[in-house]
């Protein structure tokens, strides 16, 4: 007896398990690891370089696919669905060091899993859906439709410069000591005790860069 005939006579029914999973599960589940692979792979990573966060994508977006799928089996609105694991999602990561842009990822994981289980239509559709979230999503991240603006905290040491007569000045260090053509600037926190000022930085840059002061 080979093992494959083991395992078949192991399980109640033989495959009739198996059988009884429709083919257009397995499709919805392929259209939507293929969305979130590209959404995260090629429009997340090139623009980030983090790489924390993918396991938490992957397995969001797997979860919510699989639960909301059997859960559509009975009565339960997209809207309730949608709301309870976007919520739950919120939660969940509203105390950890997360930042919003992460967090609208993990978001668009969350949405495409929910959409890809639950929304009506065939195959083309659910591929089309997709593709609009992920090609707006890209469209925004390249800076196509309005200048990318990027932001960074940093902690500055010269605190007299934060005095509102000297913003000018603190602008010009700022662009002398990081290399960026930063164009404005938020004070977030002042240490008199220890003469810092933590900084709020913005600039406009194709490309995600460390700054070190």
């Amino acid at each position: 007896m080979t093992l494959l005939q083991i395992a078949t006579d192991a399980m109640p029914g033989g495959w009739e398990l198996f059988n009884k999973i429709s083919p257009k599960f397995f499709i919805r589940l392929s259209i939507d690891l293929l969305s979130v692979f590209v959404l995260v792979r090629f429009v997340y990573y090139p623009s980030y370089k983090n790489r924390e966060f993918f396991f938490t994508f992957f397995i969001f977006n797997v979860i919510v696919f699989l639960v909301t799928y059997m859960m559509n089996k009975i009565e339960m609105s997209m809207g309730a669905a949608f709301g309870l694991f976007a919520v739950f999602g919120i939660l969940r990561y509203r105390t950890e060091g997360i930042s919003i842009k992460d967090m609208t990822y993990l978001f668009l994981c969350i949405a495409v899993g929910l959409i890809t289980a639950v929304a009506k239509g065939g195959w083309d559709e659910l591929l089309l859906i997709n593709f609009i979230i992920i090609a707006v999503t890209t469209l925004l991240e390249t800076g196509v439709i309005m200048k990318k603006e990027n932001g960074k905290t940093i902690l500055y040491e010269n605190i007299e410069m934060i005095k509102p007569e000297n913003h000018e000045k603190l602008l010009e260090d700022l662009r002398t000591r990081t290399g960026y053509d930063i164009h404005r600037f938020n004070i977030i926190k002042i240490d008199f005790l220890k003469d810092m000022a933590t900084l709020r930085v913005y600039y406009f840059d194709s490309k995600k860069r460390k700054i070190s002061i």
